[in-house]
């Protein structure tokens, strides 16, 4: 099957650290789903930073309430592909909606942190994302938006930063949704 010697849901976790079983070892943890969801969440303490993100991403289309700890703790991790991968998954409303988003009271404060001070601009860009979905009900949202729109050093950042404030497409976009 997938040329690997076990093909338990452990074993497929530590694959992600592999670079020539990664992209199996994703897409059959993927298929398994929530069946794998406990190793996946597990594989979130794993030494090796590709299979972190790696968990981070399966959770980004997995995600229920037991993995939201897991995932914001990931956004304090200390490789930046990590945090980005995780802050997408906390942003990202395609796959979850709102049946288990986390609110402001659990994210905001890292977004913002990380938002204002990460040393990594992709880290920079996924906190505005998580940041954003908050502009609409927190005025420190829209401040860290508007600084980050302002002044930060990569000009990505400042340009997603923007589609978040009053004003910015998604900004509106979002506002149009929440009024109708």
């Amino acid at each position: 099957m997938l040329g690997f010697v076990r093909t338990d849901d452990n074993a497929l976790v530590s694959c992600l650290g592999d670079p020539q079983r990664t992209v199996a070892a994703y897409r059959e943890l993927l298929r398994r789903g929530q069946c794998a969801a406990g190793a996946i969440r597990e594989g979130l303490a794993h030494e090796s930073p590709a299979v972190r993100e790696g968990c981070c991403r399966l959770l980004d289309h997995l995600v229920d309430t037991e993995s939201m700890d897991g995932l914001i703790a990931m956004a304090d991790d200390p490789d930046a592909r990590v945090r980005t991968a995780a802050f997408h998954a906390l942003a990202c409303d395609r796959c979850k909606g709102d049946t288990c988003a986390p609110g402001a009271d659990r994210v905001l404060e890292p977004a913002l942190r990380h938002l204002a001070r990460d040393p990594d601009p992709g880290v920079r860009a996924r906190a505005a994302e998580l940041v954003g979905r908050f502009a609409h009900a927190e005025a420190r949202a829209v401040a860290a938006l508007r600084a980050s729109h302002a002044q930060d050093p990569s000009p990505a950042v400042r340009k997603k930063a923007g589609w978040y404030i009053p004003g910015g497409a998604i900004y509106e976009r979002t506002a149009a949704r929440r009024a109708g």
